[in-house]
């Protein structure tokens, strides 16, 4: 028997917090953050970072485990969730992926194998030169270098991850394969766990008018001081956190490059804009099961049953 594994997703702002801790406490689960940014600690306002008390006593994996200046990239979640899911097994509790990072969740569900070379080459050592020799020029060098051999890849791995960029190029001149194509070979692979892949949908105005609203909060919370208190501790824009959503606007907006009135509005529009590029990636996937609350006059409540009634269909047991 494969071992059982939820994964409940979609866009930004969809509601997949709260129906995930209903799904929790109704299975006995325990939930795996697939966030690229609630993974560090002090960004708590602007990844909307799950609190203690919306936790509901239900145990939290990957959530506050790194400081800003670390890096987190898809191979770092693939280890950290592999591990939480083995802690999760011999608790005899069902995992539940939550998040919206489609590339992550991709990568766990299909053990994907990125080539991560350990062994140093002496490809590697030239293009580590290179980026020191270049300093802050080097992220976009190297970014465009891997858009000519591999633009697949290239539009996968952020500039600002200098190592991933590297050895994406360094296996293309390795191998004379696009890792892009290797990935796209991995992700046809059967999954080795019991699934069921779950996305949240709702109306596009309905979705964009909650990311608007939590924008607002966010700000009311105070997301231009957390934002000061990471400027403070040494944070800047060429780190990988600080390139999230709410944090490199807000920067903008305390280094003089914007007004925050500015800044507020082009956060409000990209994050519709990362919804959307959200749902595209959904939509490309094997296997995904949607969940459109609009179907049930009581939204999540309904979503619930539903997955109850399919995890006894799939033999996922229930507490």
């Amino acid at each position: 028997m494969k071992p059982p594994i939820i994964i409940l997703t979609g866009p930004t702002a969809a509601g997949k917090t709260a129906l995930s801790i209903r799904l929790a406490k109704a299975i006995g689960g325990e939930i795996i953050s697939a966030d690229s940014m609630q993974v560090y600690r002090h960004m708590d306002i602007g990844s909307a970072k799950i609190t203690r008390e919306e936790m509901e006593g239900v145990p939290h994996h990957l959530i506050d485990v790194l400081e800003p200046d670390e890096e987190f990239n898809v191979v770092t979640f693939q280890a950290l969730a592999k591990k939480a899911l083995e802690d999760i097994r011999r608790r005899g509790a069902i995992p539940i992926v939550t998040g919206g990072t489609g590339f992550y969740i991709q990568a766990l569900l299909y053990d994907i194998d990125f080539k991560e070379n350990e062994e140093e080459s002496p490809i590697r050592r030239e293009l580590e030169e290179f980026a020191r020799e270049k300093g802050e020029e080097a992220p976009a060098l190297l970014h465009r270098m891997l858009a000519e051999i591999d633009p697949e890849s290239a539009a996968q791995i952020h500039a600002n991850n200098v190592r991933r960029v590297i050895r994406a190029i360094e296996y293309y001149r390795l191998t004379g394969e696009k890792i892009s194509l290797h990935n796209e070979a991995m992700r046809r692979k059967e999954s080795p766990y019991n699934f069921l892949y779950y996305v949240i949908h709702m109306e596009r105005e309905v979705l964009y008018e909650r990311i608007d609203r939590r924008v607002d909060l966010m700000l009311e919370n105070g997301l231009v001081e957390e934002v000061k208190a990471l400027k403070a501790m040494g944070c800047h824009r060429g780190q990988t956190s600080m390139q999230g959503l709410g944090y490199k606007e807000i920067l903008d907006y305390l280094e003089g490059r914007c007004s925050l009135e500015e800044a507020v509005y082009i956060l409000k529009r990209d994050t519709r804009h990362f919804a959307k590029r959200q749902l595209t990636w959904f939509r490309r996937e094997r296997d995904v099961r949607w969940l459109n609350l609009s179907e049930w006059e009581n939204g999540l409540e309904g979503a619930l049953a539903k997955i109850l009634e399919d995890c006894k269909s799939a033999g996922i047991v229930l507490q």
